[in-house]
């Protein structure tokens, strides 16, 4: 590396000490945009989306995509709890707007169709059952993975539209636990 005096500042290969405090300026306005408009990192709190995610889990979740997209079926969505909205919860989305849902033996039912859930595994199903319930306008039927040690709308109701602010993305930590979230 040859290093150079230029106007009063030193330079490495020519990299000014100048260049070098507004790049790392732009990088963390960068940062900081990301992760107060786009992407969000949360913490697992619980059991209840095991295997999948795990208690102390970290996570990126898009905060932006809902505001382009529609929510879909499957999707893990992070939300205000509709109980206590200082406490966030996340959970898979199960119902749209207008569905009827039903649960028998644990089984759940969509509009009369038994759902397809490959992400849940036989241990973690409970054999509860529940009357058919019709999805109101702008809610969403939301259940735990980890069904046996779950609160979710089985137990307090649909999630409103308006209290869901991101979808689980990417997990980052632990270290052996990165990768995309389904």
């Amino acid at each position: 590396m040859s290093e150079q005096r230029t106007g009063g500042h030193s330079t490495r290969d020519g990299y000014t000490v100048t260049g070098l405090l507004r790049d790392v300026v732009i990088a963390v306005a960068f940062a900081f945009f990301f992760v107060l408009f786009l992407y969000q990192p949360v913490r697992v709190d619980g059991f209840s989306m095991q295997p999948d995610l795990g208690n102390n889990e970290r996570l990126f979740i898009n905060k932006i995509v809902y505001r382009i997209a529609p929510i879909h079926r499957g999707d893990v969505v992070v939300f205000w709890y509709p109980l206590d909205t200082h406490k966030s919860f996340i959970k898979r989305v199960i119902g749209l707007p207008g569905d009827r849902v039903r649960i028998s033996n644990g089984r759940v039912y969509i509009n009369g169709e038994r759902l397809h859930e490959p992400y849940l595994q036989r241990s973690y199903r409970d054999h509860s059952n529940m009357p058919p319930l019709r999805v109101p306008p702008h809610e969403y039927f939301v259940l735990g993975d980890h069904r046996n040690s779950s609160s979710d709308s089985r137990i307090w109701g649909c999630v409103d539209r308006k209290l869901i602010y991101g979808k689980a993305v990417f997990a980052y930590w632990p270290p052996a636990r990165i990768g995309v979230v389904h």
